[in-house]
């Protein structure tokens, strides 16, 4: 089922032109708030992903037990090394606030690991992101989160939920979403969560990818907490998305499309500020359109580097392959002089 035309004109709209009109900084600035002691590679991959995709920076929110190695990773990545378990939460906080309200989205989730004290920053920083219209992504261990809370992100229409399966059913178990019709089809069930979520896109990902917003249960308080016009008529939308992905499955592709989400939902922030584009573009649609860009790509990136790579393929060999699989889904929309046809494949 190809991807709605409407969809995939609206997501160039979004794609920053690289003409010599933007300065660094207005294609995206990205955070990722993830990586502790034994997790590093999870938060390198999803930054690093974000700048493949064509994010001006990627910052990295993280324990220094997990800086160093982070650090020598790649030289193009801000790390920093906040997240503290003997730090004063207070002191955390300022910084924090200090630092998101330097970017246009954040992904929490990545290596976040189930240290009592990065989930409770984690939970801080979904409440400042908030505070400050950020865009969120929201994944791994930071569903785990918003599964036995949801009132940390529920009514907030500029987040994203990506569960993989086992995450997707554990995240529908903790909203009782079989409990609210169980004759509901399984491909019809993220937009049943989204509705519990009062309108949060998710993106629940397998063989295909189904992207979901459903605001039916959201209210108007919470489109004016989400800094969305609270007027806008509510929405029942779902795109699946069955580009050809890799033959084989690596751990760490889900980070590449949490960073290839965020750096589309950077775009949005910087269109929805007026960076360039004419805001016709409503804020609370931007998720869904991130969502669907993000996983294109990410899957056309996953075949490009298994027909390179075959049975041995691994996530260090998508990243290069981001930047291509954008030119071969999209065209060089925006681009000058590199890569690809003027119109791409679709």
């Amino acid at each position: 089922m190809p991807v709605p035309k409407t969809v995939l004109e609206q997501i160039k709209q979004l794609i920053p032109p690289l003409n010599g009109t933007l300065h660094k900084g207005q294609s995206g600035r990205v955070g990722v708030l993830g990586g502790a002691l034994d997790y590093t590679g999870a938060p390198f991959f999803a930054s690093m992903s974000a700048q493949r995709m064509g994010a001006d920076l990627s910052h990295v929110i993280c324990s220094p037990t997990a800086a160093a190695a982070i650090k020598s990773y790649s030289p193009d990545l801000i790390v920093h090394p906040i997240l503290r378990e003997d730090q004063d939460p207070n002191e955390v906080k300022t910084t924090l606030k200090g630092l998101l309200s330097r970017l246009h989205v954040l992904v929490i989730g990545p290596g976040l690991g189930r240290e009592p004290y990065m989930q409770k920053f984690a939970k801080m920083a979904v409440g400042i992101a908030r505070d400050q219209a950020m865009f969120l992504v929201l994944d791994a261990e930071a569903l785990s989160l918003v599964g036995q809370d949801k009132s940390l992100v529920k009514g907030y229409r500029r987040a994203i939920l990506t569960p993989n399966v086992a995450e997707f059913k554990r995240l529908s178990e903790h909203v009782d979403v079989q409990n609210v019709d169980p004759k509901t089809p399984s491909d019809k069930r993220a937009m049943e969560v989204s509705r519990a979520f009062g309108g949060v896109t998710v993106l629940q990902k397998g063989g295909e990818d189904i992207i979901a917003t459903n605001t039916g249960g959201a209210s108007k308080e919470d489109a004016e907490k989400s800094k969305v016009d609270p007027n806008e008529e509510s929405t029942e939308e779902q795109v699946v998305v069955d580009v050809q992905g890799g033959l084989k499955r690596c751990g760490g592709q889900g980070d590449i499309l949490t960073g290839t989400v965020a750096t589309v939902l950077a775009w949005g922030k910087c269109f929805e500020d007026g960076a360039f584009g004419d805001g016709s573009i409503a804020s609370s649609r931007i998720p869904l359109l991130a969502a669907v860009a993000g996983s294109m790509v990410t899957r056309t990136a996953s075949k490009r580097a298994f027909s390179r790579n075959g049975r041995g393929v691994v996530t260090q060999d998508m990243l290069p392959e981001v930047g291509g699989a954008f030119v071969e889904v999209f065209g060089n929309e925006g681009e000058k002089g590199w890569g690809g046809s003027a119109e791409g494949k679709l």
